[in-house]
């Protein structure tokens, strides 16, 4: 939060109290990336890092948002009336495509409200700001309306939201891990059949490090969707061989007896990636209820190389601060998370190494890149929640 507290932005914005505050998290993928629209597994976590929202009932039919992120932008007002996308709105088009999308679902809300949101995770990282925003107005509108709206089908509407309104063709795994994150556990999720557990993540001697490139990762524009379109190609030519409906049904053996029917080269390497990296995700479960650390370090470095190789969406600034991080003392195990592009990596860090291993990493890097990385160290948080006012103050 800033020095400027969110309630007092508030009551100078709207000139009268707040009645509910409410927070949701940011989100770090630990392991299994782009294999949730594979109909994967995945292995999020919510992060302490996150979105906070001071909220008031109006009695008309007025919604009036305000960003302390985004001051330039001022007070984004719009009816509940006209709930379609609008470019001038920028980031309120997340909370209006969430209201449009509840009301379509038939949860009636009768009166607008006036919000002032301010978040700590850093923009166009990759960390889920979107989603975060997403949830937040999900769990806003149901404390402020007392919609009752269930879990998953909040998680399902910011889906909805970031596929049809916004236009970003990504799965469900931000919204989910958003939407159900528990402190100190990670969740393994099957995106195909949305069953999920818990794994506690015991991390006594380690932090994790989330290490921002600091190039700006615009997903609508990446390359994002057309690495989905090579993957729906493999799965087409892969489906008249064998009874699937997804990669993320396939084991590594089947994968590589198969393969030789995919032709080109590159559908071949995207959908080895889907594949070999789900399979990482068990493997990473595996090793967590054992208590074994260092394994899932390894799986980690592993789906890093996968991602560099085959998926191709790392890109210089990513690798470089991997391997830096990979030749440091403590480190378990380094990854980039998110779709790529730019955004983070993150890291498992001995305690005791974490301020050597930040300012050997950061010098390296900005060494080769020519600016600097940022470096947060983060903890396993709670999900989308309703917090006490005075949280906010």
């Amino acid at each position: 939060m800033s020095e400027m507290t969110l309630n007092n932005i508030f009551v100078d914005l709207f000139h009268n109290m707040p009645e509910k505050a409410f927070f949701a998290p940011g989100r770090i993928n630990l392991i299994g990336e782009h294999t949730d629209y594979n109909g994967g597994h995945v292995f999020p976590c919510a992060i302490t890092y996150g979105t906070y929202a001071a909220a008031r009932r109006r009695e008309d039919k007025l919604v009036r948002l305000y960003s302390h992120n985004f001051p330039e932008k001022g007070i984004i007002e719009f009816s509940l009336n006209e709930l379609n996308f609008d470019g001038e709105h920028a980031w309120a088009n997340y909370p209006k495509g969430m209201i449009r999308y509840i009301i379509e679902a038939g949860y009636r809300i009768p009166a607008g409200f006036e919000c002032a949101i301010e978040g700590n995770i850093p923009n166009g990282a990759g960390l889920s700001s979107s989603a975060s925003i997403e949830l937040l107005t999900g769990v806003l509108m149901n404390g402020l309306f007392q919609l009752e709206i269930p879990r998953l089908e909040l998680i399902k509407i910011g889906k909805r939201v970031e596929n049809e309104f916004i236009g970003v063709n990504s799965g469900i795994m931000d919204q989910f891990a958003i939407g159900m994150g528990q402190k100190d556990a990670g969740i393994l999720l099957d995106c195909q059949t949305l069953k999920y557990e818990y794994a506690p993540i015991h991390l006594e001697n380690h932090k994790i490090i989330i290490m921002n490139t600091n190039k700006r990762r615009e997903l609508a524009d990446s390359k994002y969707n057309e690495r989905r379109s090579e993957c729906e190609a493999a799965l087409e030519v892969l489906q008249q061989k064998l009874p699937i409906e997804a990669l993320g049904q396939l084991s590594e053996q089947e994968f590589d007896e198969q393969q030789h029917f995919l032709k080109d080269e590159t559908v071949r390497k995207r959908a080895k990636h889907a594949v070999y990296e789900n399979v990482r995700t068990l493997k990473a479960l595996q090793a967590l209820r054992a208590g074994n650390l260092e394994e899932f370090g390894q799986l980690m470095n592993q789906s890093h190389i996968s991602l560099r190789d085959d998926y191709e969406v790392t890109g210089v600034e990513l690798d470089s601060l991997v391997a830096a991080a990979w030749n440091q003392p403590g480190v378990l195990g380094a990854r980039m998370t998110g779709a790529g592009f730019g955004g983070c990596a993150i890291a498992i860090v001995e305690n005791n190494e974490v301020k050597g291993f930040i300012a050997k990493v950061g010098a390296i890097y900005e060494d080769k890149i020519g600016y600097p990385a940022d470096f947060y160290v983060a903890s396993i948080g709670d999900g989308a929640k309703e917090i006490e006012l005075e949280a906010v103050k």
